[in-house]
């Protein structure tokens, strides 16, 4: 078993948000923090710096319109791991953003697909400029264009940033898939520390992870129980479990798990079922497969499939 600077970054606030609509009580975030800090995980995504202006948003959602005041409450004490949030092109107002020494925030990513890369790389360098640890997240790998992913290379490996994310955005790839984007993210990037972040459509989260790992990533995302968007992502339990660094420890993460995430699953779901299995094997966005999970047909699972696969859905669904 290998052993190398591997970090762990648990989004299960930002990715788990997803699922809930950001439905976190202030007690389970900082139950999280504090396990993962015991656990020794390295970093805590707490949610989105997104503008609740830029999106027009009423609703007030703390996770997903973080506020530095707000969070300097939350976690008046920094513990062992560090603090993350990400935020997306389009939806973040400048204004909203502290230096880092005046905020909580140790880390912001940028997520954005490929065409985007020039615009979050504006958005790493402000970053940059004001003190974070900064990641770029392309979205949607497995549907890229290899010419595509050149040209943005070329404008990424001219920034600043700390980090380069490969993203399994529909859980549709392989670990032989992982490696061969690993090893062309290494070509491309020989001075960048790279990342992982997967999705468990096909019930490969974890080996896709470990397959980066393995070839050198490294920032590994995690959720804790898994808990992210559709089918989940892998599993922070299963991640400090199999990597020897003598920091991780499994039995906080247990600990939060049976104080409040049985109860959480049973509330709200995620994870490995049919209708996202599909969109990963179809290598397909799950919101389709999300949307018929709300209906009344949600376990009609040949209906499903018999949709999503005719030329017709399959239009409809490119065009969205």
């Amino acid at each position: 078993m290998m052993v190398h600077n591997s970090k762990i970054l648990d989004c299960t606030i930002r990715d788990g948000g997803l699922v809930n609509n950001w439905d976190f009580s202030i007690e389970f975030v900082q139950d999280l923090y504090n396990g993962l800090s015991e656990a020794g995980v390295d970093y805590m995504e707490i949610g989105y710096k997104n503008s609740a202006k830029l999106l027009n948003a009423t609703e007030h959602n703390p996770w997903r319109f973080l506020n530095d005041d707000f969070l300097k409450k939350v976690i008046p004490e920094k513990k062992f791991t560090k603090l993350s949030a990400l935020v997306d092109i389009g939806r973040v107002d400048p204004n909203d953003i502290l230096p880092r020494e005046q905020s909580v925030l140790d880390m912001i990513r940028v997520a954005c697909y490929v065409r985007e890369v020039d615009k979050g790389l504006e958005l790493v360098q402000m970053f940059h400029d004001l003190g974070y640890e900064t990641s770029l997240n392309i979205m949607a790998l497995s549907s890229v264009p290899e010419h595509q992913l050149f040209q943005a290379m070329e404008l990424v490996k001219e920034s600043p940033v700390d980090v380069v994310y490969i993203v399994d955005s529909f859980g549709s790839l392989d670990p032989a898939g992982i490696e061969h984007q690993v090893k062309k993210f290494k070509s491309l990037l020989p001075n960048k520390q790279l990342g992982i972040h997967t999705h468990n459509n096909m019930q490969l989260a974890f080996a896709n992870t470990l397959a980066a790992y393995q070839n050198g990533v490294t920032f590994l995302d995690s959720s804790v129980y898994g808990m992210g968007r559709a089918a989940g992502n892998c599993n922070t339990e299963l991640l400090v479990s199999y990597i020897q660094k003598s920091s991780y420890e499994l039995r906080p993460v247990l600990g939060i798990i049976e104080k409040h995430m049985v109860e959480m699953r049973q509330k709200w779901e995620w994870g490995y079922i049919i209708p996202y299995m599909i969109s990963g094997v179809l290598n397909e966005h799950p919101r389709v497969a999300m949307a018929y999970r709300s209906s009344d047909e949600r376990d009609q699972f040949v209906d499903f499939y018999d949709k999503v696969t005719t030329p017709e859905a399959t239009l409809a669904t490119a065009s969205k």
